[in-house]
């Protein structure tokens, strides 16, 4: 794996009316309405990242994968004004780097006006494991001058499906899914399942990183969690509040949260008993938003007996969650959801399955969840399984920002992007 200081993707910007969204009529009756958002990805990318910059900046990552060329782990600017700042630029690239739509890249800017990445890669000398990597940048992007690993084990297991937050003005936090406590991973090339959880535990941990990457020590916030489903997390007033899919001795596998306070992580408390009860990972985690101490959680359960997609609403930082409201239910909803609040309401997305592929919901709900306001059809995908990965979603005064994976006929993905306003 190189680090680039500054690197242009090869193709040049799209133009300028093409940056922009292309609008619809504005409905008339006070709805928001889906307006196509154009992203300066090339064919082949796919697993975004999608947080909102300072200035009313909006930053795009993924990882651009194409047959014969290193894959690459690229981000672009946008703001509503004047479009794409720039040329794609490349963080990272390397056949070390993963591309998994299941595990993408994050981004993250801070208050001090640098920029972090994280991402995963393949350990080397074919070890079968992985590792999480953090890389970042003083310039806002143009030079990633410094990487390190987060996991420091050197053990040939799985470590991935991170979150990552600002700590303070100028530090980042990443929690991450560790499997030093699993047995190793087979060697590469190996036949085994896409995800052999095998003997041992996987573990959630988290740790702080100041602004020229020195750690702090690793904090175990759970010693038994999920295998591979997602970890969520959202900065409360009360410190930043994690969420993810446990794993108790029982193969039940509901979502569990933790906040950082005081200088420590609170025990792992389930948000909401569901009891689903399943044997392997279902490779699907939760979505976390918070403002203040009002914290929303999406989630997929099928602890019910059937598919579903739950929200729920803290008002005091996460300690306690209300009863959840059902989003979706039924034998089509595939889950992986995405989650964003504002002063106004709270927004959810999640996948269901289609005729010919897939879906993308988006609903809006009042902040206290009390009715649904709207649901949207944002699009049609052609891609089935896992491969539409996990849909983005970031909000500002104007409402609500969308990117996500799907594939074009001759199965190539590539990235989508919407913006619903009124």
């Amino acid at each position: 794996m190189r680090l680039p200081a500054f690197t242009f993707a090869a193709f040049a910007l799209l133009l300028s009316a093409c940056q922009r969204t292309s609008a619809p009529p504005r409905p008339a009756n006070g709805d928001y309405a889906v307006q196509t958002w154009v992203l300066p990805a090339e064919a082949g990318s796919m697993a975004p990242a999608l947080v909102a910059g300072p200035g009313g900046r909006v930053l795009l990552g993924w990882i651009n994968r194409r047959e014969g060329r290193r894959n690459a782990l690229q981000f672009a600017s946008y703001t509503e004004a004047d479009g794409w700042q720039s040329q794609p630029r490349t963080i990272a690239i390397g056949n070390a780097l993963q591309a998994n739509a299941a595990d993408p890249p994050h981004l993250l800017a801070t208050p001090d006006g640098a920029l972090w990445a994280q991402w995963v890669q393949t350990q080397p000398d074919a070890a079968g494991g992985t590792d999480v990597v953090l890389a970042r940048s003083k310039d806002g992007g143009m030079a990633w001058e410094q990487i390190t690993r987060v996991n420091t084990d050197g053990m040939p297991t799985e470590h991935g499906f991170a979150a990552l937050w600002a700590d303070g003005s100028d530090g980042a936090g990443v929690a991450w899914l560790d499997g030093r406590g699993k047995r190793p991973a087979p060697p590469h090339g190996a036949a085994t399942g896409a995800h052999d959880e095998g003997e041992g535990d996987m573990q959630l941990r988290a740790n702080r990183f100041t602004l020229d990457l020195a750690r702090g020590s690793d904090a175990v916030v759970d010693v038994r969690s999920c295998d591979c489903c997602q970890v969520a997390v959202a900065l409360t007033r009360r410190g930043p509040l994690l969420a993810w899919r446990d794993r108790d001795a029982n193969e039940v596998r509901d979502i569990a949260t933790a906040r950082y306070q005081q200088g420590a992580w609170t025990a792992p408390r389930i948000a909401h008993a569901d009891g689903w009860k399943v044997e392997g990972c279902p490779v699907n985690g939760p979505a976390l938003a918070a403002h203040d101490a009002n914290v929303a959680l999406a989630w997929y359960s099928e602890g019910s007996g059937q598919p579903a997609v739950y929200l729920a609403r803290s008002q005091d930082a996460g300690d306690q969650f209300d009863p959840p409201v059902t989003v979706a239910a039924g034998p089509n909803v595939l889950g992986r959801p995405a989650v964003a609040l504002d002063a106004r309401q709270v927004w959810v997305a999640w996948l269901e399955q289609a005729d010919r592929g897939q879906r993308l919901q988006l609903a809006r709900y009042a902040p206290d969840l009390s009715r649904r306001l709207q649901t949207l059809t944002l699009a049609t995908l052609a891609t089935r399984g896992l491969a539409s990965g996990y849909p983005r979603l970031v909000v500002d005064e104007g409402g609500a920002w969308l990117a996500w994976t799907d594939v074009d006929a001759s199965g190539v993905a590539h990235l989508k992007g919407a913006r619903v306003a009124r």
